[in-house]
């Protein structure tokens, strides 16, 4: 009887691999298809300071990026000090800007099994927005559906329609989506696959339209690439991505933003 209990689809402490969770404090499997309860997620912070070496790295990699291609602007001193020199003579003097106007957009996973990667989301979220003059940010949960949303705190009631997302950036936005991809194959492949709510489309298409109006996509998945096989999921998005995930390591952020700088 014990037993049949635990494999029941419905309810919560026990084991069904394609089950409804409901009236559980928090996640234990990972397996279930749909979550009947209010989920309450927090922001990441912007503001953290870096605190590990192959963050503050991976910073450094960042402001690569951020300066390729980067137009100059005018150098007020340094022109008065050449023009000096010249004993009155204009000598313009240009400067690459401080901060490029390279454009990206953000979308960030929470809640789930993303809390397991908080820390390194905050690091990254925090040098992304110390480096980056045009940065806008989106969170979403598991995969991309209809709506996204700024603060976790409304999600329930401030929710942004993707497809103003998609309508209102250009194509010299550069797209970096962070999360595991780890979430039922259903979320990807089906409508109404979605753990949190009923969704016309199933997320997968919301993905192609993404790549489709952003040429420059990357994304970055705090997963070991080991682990990546043996989750259907995972599987599912990098061929939708035409497999443009990359690991947050060193040398994966490095792989990513030299993806990104291609024309």
């Amino acid at each position: 009887m014990d037993r049949h209990r635990r494999n029941q689809p419905f309810g919560a402490y026990g084991y069904n691999p394609e089950g409804i969770r409901i009236g559980q404090d928090g996640s234990r499997h990972r397996r279930a298809t749909k979550v009947w309860d209010e989920r309450r997620f927090r922001d990441y912070d912007d503001s953290l300071e870096l605190g590990t070496r192959n963050i503050k790295m991976a910073l450094r990699r960042l402001r690569k990026f951020a300066r390729q291609g980067a137009l100059e602007e005018f150098d007020v001193d340094s022109t008065i000090r050449e023009t000096a020199k010249d004993a009155g003579l204009l000598n313009v003097q240009m400067r690459p800007e401080r901060h490029n106007a390279v454009k990206v957009l953000l979308f960030l996973d929470v809640g789930g099994s993303m809390d397991d990667h908080i820390r390194v989301c905050e690091e990254l979220f925090s040098a992304a927005r110390s480096e980056f003059k045009h940065l806008e940010h989106y969170y979403f949960h598991n995969c991309l559906y209809e709506g996204v949303w700024r603060n976790n705190l409304r999600r329930g009631n401030e929710r942004i329609p993707t497809m103003d997302v998609l309508h209102t950036y250009g194509a010299d936005y550069q797209v970096v989506i962070v999360g595991d991809a780890a979430m039922s194959p259903y979320e990807v492949t089906h409508p109404g696959g979605s753990v949190e709510h009923f969704n016309d489309e199933a997320g997968g298409v919301w993905l192609k339209r993404l790549c489709e109006t952003f040429p420059r996509l990357a994304w970055l998945n705090p997963m070991p690439p080991r682990a990546w096989e043996y989750t259907y999921s995972t599987q599912l998005i990098r061929e939708i991505i035409d497999d443009r995930m990359y690991p947050m390591t060193m040398e994966g952020l490095e792989t990513a933003m030299r993806e990104l700088a291609k024309k």
